[in-house]
Formats: C-alpha cells, structure tokens, sequence
C-alpha cells in the first residue's frame, strides 16, 4: 500500500516539509561517506530556510498545549488506558519543555558561523562546493567520519525539539481519521465538501495498481484524477476504475 498526503494549508505543507527534512539530514549524518555528510549538511541548511520563514516554535508549542488540554480531558476514563494516557502527556510535555528552552530565531547559531555559511551560500550554486572553490570544505570532509558526524550532530542536535514536536503534531493529526474506501470512475474522483473541513488528505493505493493520484482541493471541493506512470509520453489519465482510500484528517 502507499500512502499519499496532501495538506490543505500552508501551516500543514510546512510541517510536512521539515519532517522529510530532518529524517533525510539524520539518516544521511548515521552514514560513514563524505558524500552522505555532504548531503546531510545540504539538508540542515534547507532545514534552516523553510523553518526561518514562519512562527515556528510558537505555533508548535501552542498546539501541544491544545493538544496536552484534549487528553487531560480523558482522565478517569474507563476506555482508555491510563498509561498510554500519561505516556502521551509525558511525550508532549518533555516536547514543549524543549521548544520553550530554545533561545531566539530557529537556527541564529548557524547562520552566525561564517564557515557553514561560506558553504550554504556556495551550495546554492550547481557545482560551487568543488574543493578549489572550497578548500576548507574540503580538507573537512577528508576527515575521519567520527569527527564529521560528531560536527553535524551538534550542528542539528540545538533544533531536535522542532523535529519532536512536528512528529507529535502530524502522528496525532493522522491518527485523526479514519480511511474511506472510494472509487475513482475512468481514474476521476470528485468530492463536493459541503462545509467539511480538513487539514489534510491521505490516500491510500494499493501498490499493485501502477497509478499515481494528481490531487487538487480547496475548502469547496476536492479533484483527484490518476495517471498512469508507464506511458511513454507525459502521465496520462487511467481510463481504469481505481479503489482507493481516503482520510480526512483534522486536529
């Protein structure tokens, strides 16, 4: 099965965006190779400008916050386990604490290191990391791989509590719903909301079905039409039935 999500707001896309950002910079820092590090370093600095653009920080703490007052609610309730209801008020609380204790703009102790931003601003450029544009950038990643993953860990290490925060917010946003199944007529499949409002989509396909779902929505409607990969030219629509899941998730 793969699963599709679409966000339905700018505050969601964003969220969205620094979660892959952040599971590719720390899978590619666990790496032993300069060109892994390399990608890893790239990444933190993609991380750095998507979350520079927004109130980041106060909008995750203030959802945690609604978030740890909806669970306090369910206390004493018969149906539903203590435990995982402390562990989830724990997980949240410790999030919190550790966005509430970071100082400043997100990222400020990057962007004032003049050698990472010698290389980030290089980086932009196709080919502008070459070791005769950067010696230094290169002479670092010849070193040994301990000391290049020990440099990026305590490079990303100070925005973790951005990352434990998005994984909080967008585990419970897609636990939120429940999957619809739905069928696509000749690869289309349009839904009138009528005033039902969402944060996000996600669609489920079965991985046997060679198809790739195109989604566009607003709060009016929503349009999905699946295209079939294999065609030699540009995507074209399926003129096949498509059986596939929809959620609609909402915090």
């Amino acid at each position: 099965m793969i699963t599709y999500e679409y966000p339905l707001n700018e505050r969601i896309r964003t969220l969205l965006r620094l979660e892959d950002l952040f599971e590719r910079t720390l899978h590619f820092i666990n790496g032993e190779s300069a060109q892994e590090h390399h990608v890893a370093l790239t990444t933190l600095f993609e991380i750095l400008e998507v979350a520079g653009r927004a109130d980041l920080k106060f909008d995750l703490v203030q959802e945690l916050e609604r978030q740890r007052q909806i669970l306090l609610s369910f206390r004493n309730n018969p149906q539903i386990s203590e435990d995982a209801l402390s562990g989830a008020l724990y997980e949240i609380e410790q999030a919190s604490s550790g966005l509430l204790a970071m100082q400043g703009k997100i990222g400020q102790y990057l962007r004032e290191n003049e050698w990472l931003m010698s290389i980030k601003n290089r980086a932009a450029i196709p080919g502008g990391v070459c070791e005769f544009d950067l010696p230094g950038y290169h002479y670092w990643l010849h070193r040994d791989a301990a000391h290049r993953q020990e440099a990026l860990g305590g490079w990303v290490r100070p925005m973790l509590p951005i990352s434990q925060g998005i994984a909080i917010v967008l585990r419970l946003l897609r636990s939120s719903g429940h999957p619809d199944t739905q069928i696509a007529k000749r690869g289309v499949f349009q839904l009138m909301l009528g005033g039902r409002t969402a944060q996000m989509l996600r669609l489920s396909v079965d991985s046997s079905d060679h198809y790739i779902p195109e989604i566009s929505a607003n709060k009016y409607a929503i349009n999905i039409r699946f295209t079939d990969p294999e065609s030699e030219a540009r995507p074209r629509q399926t003129e096949a039935d498509i059986s596939f899941g929809l959620t609609f998730c909402n915090l």
